[in-house]
């Protein structure tokens, strides 16, 4: 059976993650809150951050813009999408 955890975006009980997906204290507080759906949806918005507003993986910045919105997004605070995004319907 599958692991599950309360899921701080979701404010209910899911599938969670099979391993901390960040090394550290922030991937085990990932792993202990954060369901693997939230845990998808966070790294499909942050490949089309990343691509569309260019950001190097190499600078700091960069990475620090990224943590400041995944937290955003994990708690379901205003966080940036990529211009012009529209999700698909269901």
């Amino acid at each position: 059976m599958a692991r599950t955890v309360f899921c701080r975006k979701y404010q209910q009980e899911m599938e969670g993650l099979d391993f901390a997906p960040l090394p550290g204290a922030k991937g085990q507080e990932i792993y202990e809150n954060i369901s693997k759906q939230a845990w998808e949806e966070w790294q499909a918005r942050q490949t089309r951050l990343i691509n569309e507003k260019h950001l190097n993986m190499l600078d700091p910045k960069a990475r620090e813009y990224l943590q400041e919105q995944m937290e955003a997004f994990f708690n379901n605070e205003e966080s940036d999408e990529a211009d012009g995004f529209v999700p698909p319907e269901e």
